[in-house]
């Protein structure tokens, strides 16, 4: 079991996900499978690549198909996180054939998606190489299907920034500005954690070299996020804090700018892309005859 199930798996039904799927999918029957296959009728599929990138959901299918079918036998060749190129193939699944293609898409849908998101993730902290910059998510997710998103952004070698509204305090420009500023936003969150005696970190926004220098002089966060700075102004920042706090960039960053963003010293660089605009990588299950 990974880290990522140990801290989240209590915030997420797996099953109740897999039924409601099924449900959206199958609803009173997989009429063609079941119209043109036998009902004891025993198959086997491959998961087969179809271009480049990094697998991640292999632990999910396996999950899932046992949840199906506990008579289904799976044979898995290559893991979550790994490089795979257009030929591979990561697992196969032998049982019953109806069952096996009523399952086929979910496992798609799923691998896909979590493939795609784990192979941008991988490409850009590869873009961060010699630098201290950590590639992390958003809440910027498909309702429903965040477990599997940060999921597979952690597959690829980035972490999450915080899994829900539940897990950190983050003061946002809308907090500041209801709040009065961004002093009084501190304060009033520094306040209900400690009239709530709940532990949970920190991290205010900026949105100019004004506000890193009031909360520098402030205090009461964890982190200090600098929210569409350019890079210059970022650098700038940074020397500023001189490792006080934690420091994330965030908003207009891309595969093109990310290398300088990082190399001005950032511990973090988060990134609403990974989920909310992605492509999927290309799999499929197809029958071994």
């Amino acid at each position: 079991m990974t880290d990522f199930i140990k801290l989240y798996s209590k915030h997420f039904n797996f099953k109740k996900f897999v039924l409601n799927a099924f449900a959206e999918d199958v609803g009173n029957g997989d009429h063609t499978s079941a119209s043109t296959i036998p009902h004891n009728h025993k198959g086997k599929m491959q998961l087969l690549v179809k271009e480049d990138g990094i697998i991640a959901g292999v632990e999910v299918a396996v999950k899932l198909f046992k949840l199906v079918d506990k008579k289904f036998k799976l044979k898995v060749f290559i893991n979550d996180g790994e490089k795979v190129k257009k030929g591979d193939i990561i697992f196969i699944v032998e049982g019953n054939t109806q069952k096996l293609l009523t399952t086929e898409r979910l496992v798609l849908n799923i691998m896909q998606r979590m493939s795609g998101i784990a192979t941008k993730t991988n490409h850009l902290q590869n873009l961060c190489t010699n630098t201290k910059a950590i590639v992390i998510d958003t809440r910027k997710t498909t309702p429903g299907f965040r477990f599997f998103e940060k999921w597979a952004v952690v597959i690829g070698g980035g972490a999450n920034h915080r899994y829900g509204l539940f897990d950190m305090i983050l003061i946002k420009d809308n907090h500041i500005d209801f709040a009065g500023g961004i002093i009084e936003a501190i304060d009033a969150a520094n306040h209900y954690l400690k009239n709530k005696k709940i532990k949970l970190d920190i991290e205010v926004e900026t949105r100019s070299i004004e506000d890193v220098k009031k909360v520098i002089k402030h205090g009461g966060v964890k982190r200090i996020m600098l929210d569409n700075y350019s890079p210059k102004q970022t650098a700038q920042a940074v020397k500023l804090i001189n490792g006080k706090f934690e420091v994330e960039s965030s908003g207009g960053i891309t595969e093109k700018n990310i290398s300088e963003y990082a190399k001005c010293g950032v511990n973090f660089i988060s990134i609403g892309a990974l989920t909310h605009h992605i492509k999927s990588l290309d799999l499929s299950l197809k029958a071994v005859k």
